[in-house]
């Protein structure tokens, strides 16, 4: 009989949109008639950019042509005229990546999960909390030693290095999910400090970046002094442009960052990267990866751009709802997440229950999160705009 890996039973037994599905579900069957406006599970709910789909047409006619039929991709890190396009959209805001360090993936959640297969399994692994379940549970399967950053109220929900505490791999998500708070330069310049003084890599995931209007929020860490000696940035195009589900984002490893390996040999991280790659994925598909780089055209920063604004005046609405009753909050000025604290002092499974029983409105539970997420609450502003203005009049509506 096989054994299996036991780490897996270290997990909650149910991910946490599954376990919030099904709360949902039985909530419908004994409420069938219930009008139930989600506010929860951050997906997208406007159509993809008319130039987008036209790319990504075009590429699957081309599909159909023997003149201009593909098959696997040569290099393995995705074609060129997408990597070009990434590279120079980096350039729009001031940052120099260079084409080959960036290697094109089917979203973010996929390398943030998967580039812990390049690590060993006796490194310490910092998270901060609360965070995004991949990055807890992706370690915890290999059966690496997880320790914690606080994020809590009293510090903006942006834990920062604690210089007493070694880690070796860091995973910082800015603008955060779930949180939505973002780290300013100078709270990065502290990370990559820390990384560098403990020989340490920082996973930076950075898939919101797109949603930033502060200034003083750098859209890449790359744009930090220091980073590229200790940094590994991970993008996404699900919720810029669209594409969660249509799979499609993109990693940057910086060609000087190595590590040195047990026989003291100096290891190309960006090499380890292209080798289990090459291993164990295929990569994205032609037609995929022409729409991708039609949102980097001109029209596509303009067409998606105007969705995303869409995105930011739903979160205007849900936190100016949140002002009016009081209820603190991070959040919704640089991300589409908005973090509340619970009113009355509710847990955060306890909020979710009143919610759906009182107003009929579903959003995320802080607690799934993590411990410090616990009597929090996050809603996105992904949904439908007349439905985001009715869910915030339904909790205006109700009693704490």
């Amino acid at each position: 009989m096989p054994s299996i890996n036991e780490n897996f039973l270290k997990l909650e037994k149910n991910y946490l949109f599954i376990n919030i599905a099904k709360k949902v579900n039985a909530y419908k069957e004994a409420h069938p008639d219930a009008d139930i406006i989600r506010m929860g599970i951050g997906d997208v709910t406007l159509p993809i950019a008319k130039c987008v789909v036209d790319a990504m047409k075009k590429g699957a006619d081309e599909m159909g042509v023997k003149e201009t039929f593909r098959g696997y991709e040569d290099s393995g890190t995705g074609y060129d005229f997408l990597k070009e396009a990434v590279s120079g959209y980096y350039k729009s805001f001031g940052v120099d990546v260079a084409v080959d360090e960036i290697r094109i993936n089917d979203g973010a959640k996929s390398d943030c999960g998967n580039i812990v297969d390049i690590f060993g399994n006796d490194n310490v692994v910092l998270i901060t909390d609360p965070a995004y379940p991949v990055y807890v549970d992706t370690n915890l399967m290999s059966g690496r030693k997880v320790i914690y950053a606080d994020s809590t109220e009293e510090n903006g929900f942006a834990a920062m290095p604690d210089d007493s505490v070694h880690a070796d791999l860091i995973y910082l998500c800015s603008p955060n999910n779930p949180t939505g708070s973002a780290y300013t330069k100078e709270q990065l310049k502290a990370w990559i400090d820390y990384a560098i003084k403990n020989n340490a890599i920082i996973i930076y995931d950075a898939a919101y970046e797109a949603f930033i209007t502060d200034e003083a929020v750098p859209r890449s860490i790359f744009a930090v002094e220091g980073s590229r000696q200790c940094a590994i940035e991970m993008c996404s195009l699900s919720k810029t442009a669209g594409f969660t589900g249509m799979r499609c984002g993109y990693t940057v490893i910086p060609n000087e960052l190595k590590v040195t390996a047990s026989d003291g040999t100096e290891v190309s991280i960006s090499q380890l990267w292209g080798r289990r790659e090459g291993s164990k994925f295929n990569g994205v598909s032609y037609p995929v990866q022409c729409a991708a780089a039609a949102v980097f055209t001109e029209e596509g920063q303009k067409q998606t751009k105007e969705n995303i604004k869409y995105y930011q005046e739903n979160a205007k609405i849900i936190a100016s709802a949140l002002d009016e009753l009081g209820i603190k909050y991070t959040g919704g000025k640089n991300s589409p997440y908005i973090w509340l604290k619970c009113p009355g002092n509710m847990g955060s499974w306890e909020f979710f229950d009143f919610l759906l029983e009182k107003a009929n409105v579903v959003g995320t539970p802080g607690a799934g999160f993590g411990k410090n997420g616990e009597g929090w609450f996050r809603l996105t502003a992904f949904g439908d705009r007349e439905r985001t203005k009715e869910a915030m009049e339904r909790i205006k509506a109700l009693k704490f």
